[in-house]
């Protein structure tokens, strides 16, 4: 079905027409000046100033059109309705990935409701109803959602208990790693060329990072951590052993000043004999709960990680040691910013007051 708008234009114009004005949008956004935006798409000064006074006024949706006036539209309890099939995902729907994309979402609308839109209507739909273009994070299947679920009224609610009896930190550990090849990141590039990030295809190597985010009421947010580089050599070890990390808690105790409430996942290296004996040992200020298997999002050094592994994006290291610069200084920049850190807490959809105090 073919759209038309005021001046007889057709859908293919009106969608090149929409499409100027959501680039204008996003060099608002960047500060961009008047003369430089219609250079660059290729329309008047005075058009620009328009658009700009609309945004200004009325956000992005003033600088959009309004449509072809004779554009079906779906009622508020339809949008409700397509917003709950959008949520069951697109396997429930037939499709055999997890992608929902436009041309999909628009035969889903066609299904439901026997009604037409264009590409660019479905994005602006969309958009106007507070769905974006986003990255999915991962899941396990083995997740058990019910034990997720009773984490904030089971063992966290525990050990809030236990640290506010002993005046004690709660502290978030987890450990990560970066090998030669830096994470993906999405660039800018030329439609029709997938930009390529050049890496060297030799050397080998792993720099090993064991983290705490440590939180207490009253108290600014902090961040302890620890590195180790692998470069392969004979009896190198691997990683983080038990005894490391048991250095570790240690000295979170000296720099914290106090008892911990030690908060981490069920990895084997959290259970050896060894660990277990330690953790007995100091019990007067040391008490362990553990994370639900399978829920990494739980854990709010998680958050440490993705933001170091931001700044690693698309990184073409020289050798291990650029990685290991790299990663070393984010995390301190991360340790002078406590807000980052409590902001990991928030991410997680934790907490660690009850309701008439909040974590400064």
């Amino acid at each position: 079905m073919r759209y038309a708008q005021g001046g007889g234009l057709t859908d293919a114009e009106r969608a090149g027409r929409e499409r100027i004005r959501m680039q204008a949008v996003d060099r608002f956004e960047r500060g961009d000046k008047n003369r430089e935006i219609a250079a660059a798409l290729r329309v008047s000064e005075r058009s620009v100033e328009r658009w700009r006074r609309a945004w200004r006024e009325r956000g992005e949706t003033g600088v959009l059109s309004k449509g072809s006036p004779g554009r079906p539209r779906l009622s508020e309890a339809e949008i409700a309705r397509l917003e709950g099939e959008l949520e069951r995902g697109p396997l429930a729907h037939g499709w055999v990935d997890q992608r929902w994309t436009l041309a999909r979402i628009k035969t889903l609308i066609g299904r439901l409701f026997h009604v037409s839109y264009t590409v660019e209507g479905i994005w602006r739909l969309l958009k106007r109803h507070g769905w974006s273009w986003q990255q999915p994070a991962r899941q396990a299947i083995e997740r058990d959602d019910d034990a997720v679920e009773g984490v904030e009224a089971g063992d966290l609610a525990a050990g809030k208990s236990t640290a506010a009896d002993l005046g004690a930190w709660i502290v978030f550990e987890d450990e990560a790693g970066q090998s030669m090849t830096p994470p993906r990141a999405r660039t800018w590039g030329r439609i029709g060329r997938t930009p390529v990030v050049r890496v060297r295809g030799r050397g080998s190597g792993r720099v090993s990072m064991a983290g705490m985010t440590c939180y207490k009421l009253g108290q600014r947010s902090r961040l302890i951590y620890a590195i180790r580089e692998y470069r392969g050599r004979k009896d190198e070890p691997k990683g983080f052993g038990w005894r490391d990390l048991r250095d570790l808690i240690v000295r979170a105790r000296i720099q914290l000043g106090g008892p911990i409430v030690l908060v981490w996942d069920n990895v084997r290296l959290h259970l050896t004999a060894g660990m277990r004996e330690f953790m007995v040992a100091n019990a007067e200020w040391l008490t362990v709960f553990q994370l639900p298997t399978y829920a990494p999002d739980l854990n709010p050094t998680e958050g440490i990680w993705s933001l170091v592994k931001r700044d690693l994006g698309n990184l073409a290291a020289a050798d291990l040691g650029e990685i290991t610069r790299a990663v070393k200084h984010r995390l301190k920049k991360i340790q002078y910013c406590g807000d980052l850190v409590e902001g990991c807490l928030v991410g997680s959809g934790l907490s660690l007051h009850g309701g008439e105090q909040t974590t400064s």
